[in-house]
């Protein structure tokens, strides 16, 4: 399994996704779900992913090959905006799954799969979508400045909490890591390390790209602060009185 989440605010916009993969207790991988394709001054687009990995690494492959062509056709260093580059990688998972599906069905083998797409193309505003495993997707908005795939269910009050639109960066990526520690306690296949990407509006490149390590000071401080916070807070709610 995995969890991911991008967010998209006034300011700019925050990536991340964990990297472990596996097939059951025994085996358990480390895979980026994170792709950046970036021309600076030009467009960043930034992809993650979740579900089946050979699924989204060839549909990724697939953009990525024929973006390098340089065939006339539509393609991620040509599209002219976001809704057309977030269109591309929906077509590109309903290729592959309509190519692998039916053989993964025929072993039982799920080929369910989602992507986070967002970035800037020079000329317009960054944006962010989310892909579904149709290929079909829906654009974030002012109301719904974030999207989540994978584990999404236990990192998400955290974020409901504290992030709006108007929200800086510096806080919304605090955020995201307190999001991940909290879904890495409830659920073990999620895991480090996180990829982390942050975008500032309008610059064009990236502000931030940073691969967090379970030996990174800054995450083990959120884990430890965070933990100890919750249960000072918690120590210092009043007991019902109806008992």
């Amino acid at each position: 399994m995995t969890y991911c989440v991008a967010m998209s605010l006034d300011a700019g916009m925050i990536f991340a996704s964990d990297s472990r993969t596996n097939a059951g207790v025994d085996q358990v991988g480390k895979f980026s779900k994170m792709r950046v394709f970036a021309r600076d001054g030009d467009r960043i687009i930034v992809t993650l992913s979740s579900g089946n990995l050979s699924i989204t690494q060839n549909a990724l492959n697939t953009l990525d090959q024929r973006a390098r062509s340089g065939e006339t056709q539509l393609s991620l260093w040509n599209a002219a905006s976001m809704f057309d580059i977030a269109r591309l990688v929906g077509d590109a998972l309903r290729e592959v799954k309509l190519r692998d599906g039916p053989y993964l069905l025929q072993n039982n083998i799920d080929s369910h799969a989602n992507f986070i797409v967002g970035g800037q193309v020079r000329g317009e505003p960054p944006r962010l979508f989310e892909v579904y495993s149709e290929g079909n997707f829906i654009e974030a908005t002012s109301d719904t400045c974030y999207f989540q795939i994978g584990e999404s269910k236990y990192g998400k009050p955290v974020i409901d909490r504290v992030v709006k639109r108007s929200t800086g960066l510096l806080e919304a990526t605090k955020c995201t890591i307190v999001s991940f520690d909290s879904t890495m306690r409830s659920n073990i296949s999620v895991g480090l390390p996180i990829d982390l990407a942050v975008y500032e509006t309008d610059s064009l490149r990236l502000k931030l790209q940073k691969r967090i390590e379970e030996t990174d000071p800054y995450f083990q401080m959120i884990h430890s602060q965070w933990g100890e916070g919750l249960r000072r807070v918690f120590a210092e709610l009043p007991n019902p009185d109806w008992i």
